[in-house]
């Protein structure tokens, strides 16, 4: 489970938060959500999609839903009168590294190939605080869970009140736009895109699923991986920790479909860096390249310029991700190499 510094929420709590405090954690919240996707794209990159198909499309299907969560921080962040920060050096963290105002104490995130092993971390950044037939974990005093930050801005946000938020649409992402997206413009679209995010993440109280589109949330599609089957609902549960079980269609690993991707790799030589000048630098680089340009071009999609030609451009360069990473991962960009993308922020070509 991650947890994070008490202190992120300390301007949240009291009567009368601040406008400022709630819009400084909305941007906590896009910078968190964000940090998770690199590691689950390096994860799902090192997998040999035509001997795991069906463990690519689960990860595949939570790095979709993180980045509508940063879309929709970002719309809450807007309707505040804040302005998001996508497209900055310390935007993105350094792995392995903690995730953005976690504890020191807490949870290492790393880039490595797809193992049984580093699934469970995959599994323990999802992990809520009362999970469905799990234990939770303790928590300190001076730690709050995710889920419970996520609780305390929505609360701050009623706090705040419909006054606070500008009614007129200000630089929002629309769902035309980004499936599942929501306008925020008061309390109840503010409070809605929050509720979204907890349950897509983490399920509601009484079920593994989301809610709204009635798939696993995220702990539970890793936990499917994990258990090698599908959680699928029983008949006649007698409590909602017996309304599922991990018995449906088998989820498959086969370990030949792994490409063996260096672990935690750096562009800055050893341990596990790539060599200045050598071939593997050259192409890390290149991906690092269009990784900062697709964050410049998701900064001015959540600052003003939601139009179509500026979605197509994101989704244009998350395609040209995919395909240089895989063909960095695989050995089909250089025989015999497997290299794995660092990502780090590289604003000039290489």
């Amino acid at each position: 489970m991650i947890t994070l510094h008490r202190k992120t929420v300390a301007g949240l709590e009291g009567d009368s938060p601040a406008v400022q405090a709630v819009r400084d954690a909305l941007q906590l919240a896009i910078e968190l959500e964000h940090a998770t996707i690199p590691v689950y794209l390096y994860t799902m990159y090192s997998l040999d999609p035509a001997k795991n198909a069906q463990i690519v499309q689960l990860i595949d299907s939570v790095v979709v839903d993180e980045m509508l969560h940063m879309v929709l921080s970002a719309n809450v962040l807007n309707a505040l009168g804040g302005s998001p920060v996508i497209d900055k050096p310390d935007f993105v963290p350094q792995y392995p590294g903690h995730l953005p105002g976690s504890v020191e104490s807490g949870l290492t995130v790393h880039l490595r190939p797809f193992s049984m092993e580093h699934l469970d971390e995959l599994i323990a950044i999802e992990q809520p605080e009362h999970p469905h037939n799990y234990s939770a974990a303790a928590v300190g005093e001076e730690q709050v869970t995710i889920g419970e930050f996520y609780t305390k801005i929505r609360a701050a946000i009623v706090k705040l009140g419909d006054s606070k938020f500008d009614s007129s649409g200000r630089n929002q992402v629309p769902p035309d736009l980004m499936d599942g997206s929501i306008v925020v413009t008061n309390v109840t679209t503010a409070t809605a895109a929050i509720d979204t995010i907890v349950r897509q993440g983490e399920g509601t109280t009484t079920s593994p699923l989301d809610a709204a589109g009635g798939e696993m949330a995220h702990y539970y599609r890793f936990e499917e991986i994990k258990n090698g089957h599908l959680l699928v609902p029983l008949p006649d549960p007698k409590s909602p920790d017996d309304a599922y079980s991990y018995t449906g269609a088998a989820v498959h690993f086969n370990d030949t479909g792994v490409y063996p991707v260096p672990c935690d790799p750096s562009a800055h030589g050893f341990p596990n860096g790539y060599l200045p000048g050598s071939v593997q630098a050259q192409m890390n680089d290149q991906f690092n390249y269009t990784y900062t340009g697709l964050l410049g071009v998701l900064h001015a999609l959540v600052n003003g310029d939601a139009t179509d030609a500026r979605f197509s451009a994101a989704l244009g360069l998350m395609m040209s991700l995919k395909s240089q990473a895989t063909g960095m991962a695989s050995g089909q960009a250089r025989p015999g190499l497997h290299v794995g993308p660092t990502f780090q922020y590289q604003p000039t070509s290489p």
